[in-house]
């Protein structure tokens, strides 16, 4: 029921130096300079984190927890997310998506799919929907899947520029914004759409228009895939400029990189020198999609899989490579993401906020030990809790 880490350089995420933190139960108790444990009081478990970094649990607010893919037939259907494909990588908290296909991945398998693995230890919310317009819903609307069920918290992913996409028109993407934003204002949640951009160059257009012609703010939606090629990427850096959030996808592979793919490292110090606040970007791993590569006539020509272990990485290759003060690129994929997402308690070190923890080496910035709403998940850099059928 007590944890009390001493010694650790706190980033919650701003840098408070050297504090002890204490977990009661499944929240952070409290937080000081130094936390003593009464002599006689055995019933509190202390770790020693002398020599390592404590950051908030890390949210990656767009997996495929129930597999993705297809696009090459049915033998390309990507596998389920396990529990310590998350944990190992320092994940806490999961947003689940559906992407290209809306009919043998459903709603009612990604709720099941987000409750088993909350059974087995984390947090997971849910998008309504998938790539397709009109939006397939659960219960047959945005707004009654906002409003009623507890795990849906936006509409998504919804395809635009992008072959694979129902081509939406501005009047419909207008329609659902405007329902994922009534349905957010009325269950107290966050009801963002989250947007899969793909390589057209209409790039965002669609969603600028939407915003100049009608009255739904820039910051309903939530593009994702930005740094997927240069001209994206420009008209990303644009798009937030005007005060919209932009998401980088850190699961890729070499050719993608070779063929003009910004590596979100690179791409988040370009964005910050272009003067685009942090608070505004963030860091998805896109985890279980399948990366397909296609030609010019639309054709698959390979396939590969997203990793969520990719997520951090990219965070430490901005640290360690780039330059960026780790209380800065830390907030992409936990302060940041947390106040996107309307995620209240999550995101922040701080007292009566959740107990979702990671302890990182001071000199390599490995992962060490994972805490999952008080609940040490793994240690020394393995996995102490396993899924069900791990």
């Amino acid at each position: 029921m007590l944890k009390l880490i001493k010694n650790a350089q706190v980033y919650a995420p701003q840098r408070l130096g050297k504090q002890d933190v204490l977990i009661i139960d499944e929240k952070i108790g409290r937080i000081a300079d130094q936390i003593n444990v009464p002599s006689d009081f055995a019933e509190i478990e202390v770790i020693d984190a002398q020599g390592k970094v404590l950051v908030p649990g890390f949210i990656d607010g767009h997996v495929h927890i129930t597999g993705g893919g297809g696009e090459g037939s049915y033998h390309t259907r990507t596998p389920e997310l396990n529990l310590t494909d998350a944990t190992l990588s320092g994940i806490t908290t999961l947003v689940g998506v559906i992407g290209t296909d809306g009919t043998t991945r459903t709603m009612e398998n990604l709720i099941a799919k987000a409750r088993g693995l909350e059974e087995e230890g984390l947090t997971v919310y849910v998008q309504t929907g998938s790539y397709q317009v009109p939006v397939k819903t659960l219960t047959g609307s945005i707004e009654n899947d906002l409003i009623l069920i507890d795990k849906i918290i936006g509409a998504g992913e919804i395809a635009i520029a992008d072959h694979r996409s129902s081509q939406p028109t501005k009047e419909e993407m207008a329609k659902i914004a405007s329902a994922a934003r009534i349905g957010g204002m009325l269950s107290g949640k966050a009801g963002i759409v989250n947007v899969h951009v793909g390589d057209s160059k209409d790039c965002l257009t669609l969603l600028e228009q939407v915003v100049d012609e009608t009255d739904i703010p820039i910051t309903q939606f939530y593009p994702t895939h930005i740094n997927r090629n240069s001209y994206l990427f420009k008209a990303g850096i644009e798009f937030a400029k005007r005060g919209g959030f932009i998401d980088f996808t850190t699961s890729t592979i070499p050719k993608f990189l070779e063929e003009g793919e910004v590596k979100c490292s690179r791409a988040l110090k370009t964005a910050l020198e272009a003067e685009v606040p942090v608070e505004q970007i963030t860091f998805t791993s896109d985890g279980q999609a399948s990366l397909p590569d296609f030609n010019e006539q639309g054709e698959l020509i390979g396939l590969k899989l997203g990793k969520v272990n990719s997520l951090f990485k990219e965070v430490r290759d901005a640290v360690l490579i780039e330059g960026i003060p780790l209380e800065t690129a830390i907030q992409v994929i936990t302060s940041t993401p947390a106040k996107i997402l309307k995620l209240r308690r999550k995101g922040l070190i701080k007292k009566q906020m959740d107990a979702d923890l990671v302890l990182l080496n001071e000199q390599t910035l490995e992962i060490d030990t994972v805490i999952s709403k008080g609940q040490i998940m793994v240690q020394e850099g393995k996995a102490l809790i396993k899924g069900t059928f791990e």
